[in-house]
């Protein structure tokens, strides 16, 4: 008995090998996991990203944990009426972190413009709340102006990044 022999080895088709590339991008889209999607990352992005879910998650821990000495820092020694809209507000701003360092560990430029979007907004309406709250009672201190002064400078490097991530890559 003469033993088998084993078919001659093929070489693989570039044809072929197109398709597999093209499932396995397709397979790629369809669990999310699109390459395209992958930013260059300005400088000091997940510097920012990270400063970003710390300044929530402190925030958000002192709201609730110590709502008396946050209004008192903020707004200079008036007196705490409730203290559920502080604990309320601290809630709110543990949510945000949790979506901030969830961020911090995504490359998916949606996701990351989505969250500094959110950043944007959040300093921005904060400004205006502040602002509207000075107008009201006309408590002016160094907190509150510091405060003030603050979130701009947020607003400004939020959207700054925002718009870094947005733009097209350079073609080299």
């Amino acid at each position: 008995m003469a033993a088998k022999q084993p078919p001659p080895l093929m070489k693989k088709h570039s044809q072929t090998d197109l398709v597999s590339r093209l499932k396995t991008r397709k397979i790629s889209q369809v669990l999310g996991n699109e390459i395209k999607f992958a930013v260059r990352e300005p400088l000091g992005l997940r510097v920012w990203q990270f400063a970003s879910a710390v300044l929530f998650s402190g925030i958000a821990i002192m709201a609730l944990a110590f709502p008396d000495q946050l209004y008192d820092a903020v707004f200079d020694g008036a007196q705490v009426t409730s203290k559920t809209p502080i604990r309320l507000y601290g809630g709110a701003l543990l949510s945000i972190s949790l979506i901030m360092w969830n961020a911090l560990y995504t490359a998916e430029k949606v996701i990351i413009r989505w969250t500094l979007l959110t950043e944007a907004c959040y300093f921005g309406v904060q400004f205006l709340v502040v602002t509207a709250t000075l107008a009201e009672t006309g408590l002016v201190s160094l907190g509150i102006l510091l405060l003030l002064a603050s979130r701009l400078l947020f607003v400004a490097i939020s959207v700054y990044y925002y718009y870094q991530v947005g733009r097209k890559p350079k073609k080299v």
